[in-house]
């Protein structure tokens, strides 16, 4: 198996989106991903550290500070954002830049089948102030300190653990890569100095659905303390795309 820690994989290949424009069915497949830019609080953060930590000719790797998968022929995602993992649609990322990443050679069928069921079973995985800590840590410091709770990820952290699930290696642990190091080891570059991110989607942060009722109820949380049911990660993986 190949270790993507090194020169770009065989087969492997990137596309750049530029603000208003889409990528159309037909340009990806289930178990591909994009890199863009989130307006989320842990988005915030990972665009902090990863200028603290990609320096030099590394830097240009930090121009992205969320990471999505793609599960679907028809653009559907799952993806890390706000207060926890949910389904979206790549649609939703047409007013700012992304990059899709095309793994090619990387996955085959039965690869990406794995990949999508395992973004599936992420469903309702949320974020606690464990798994904060930890994730500032593992930014400001290259991932030295290793700590959380069972059942959370960030955004990125998401997209390495599935791609656990392809001919990809990491060089480090996969629920702390970061959108930079992901674009790092898939060699992503941006296009150059003067490309606009245009108008970032606008995210609830964590400290609002941790902190009001109402809110909890739009996220469709468990009461604090508590956890999905298998029955209702069930019930939450049939819902259908927004």
């Amino acid at each position: 198996m190949p270790n993507i820690n090194g020169p770009k994989v065989e087969g492997v290949c990137f596309k750049m989106f530029g603000a208003g424009e889409a990528a159309r069915t037909g340009e990806f497949q289930p178990g591909d991903f994009i890199l863009t830019h989130g307006s989320a609080f842990f988005s915030k953060l990972i665009r902090f550290g990863q200028r603290l930590r990609f320096r030099g000719s590394n830097r240009k790797y930090a121009w992205w500070n969320h990471a999505a998968m793609i599960v679907s022929d028809t653009g559907g995602l799952i993806e890390a954002l706000g207060c926890r993992v949910k389904k979206t649609h790549i649609d939703k990322y047409k007013s700012t830049e992304y990059h899709l990443v095309c793994l090619g050679a990387l996955a085959d069928r039965r690869d990406r089948e794995q990949v999508v069921a395992f973004a599936d079973w992420c469903l309702g995985e949320e974020y606690d102030f464990v798994t904060l800590v930890s994730i500032a840590f593992t930014l400001l410091f290259g991932g030295k300190f290793d700590s959380g709770m069972d059942g959370q990820t960030m955004c990125s952290g998401l997209v390495a653990r599935a791609l656990e699930r392809t001919n990809a290696i990491f060089d480090r642990t996969p629920s702390h890569i970061t959108p930079a190091d992901l674009a790092r080891y898939f060699n992503v570059t941006p296009t150059g100095k003067g490309t606009a991110k245009g108008v970032i989607p606008r995210t609830k942060s964590w400290r609002v659905f941790r902190r009001s009722g109402v809110e909890r109820q739009a996220c469709r949380l468990p009461a604090p303390g508590l956890r999905w049911s298998p029955g209702q990660r069930a019930r939450r993986s049939r819902t259908n795309w927004t």
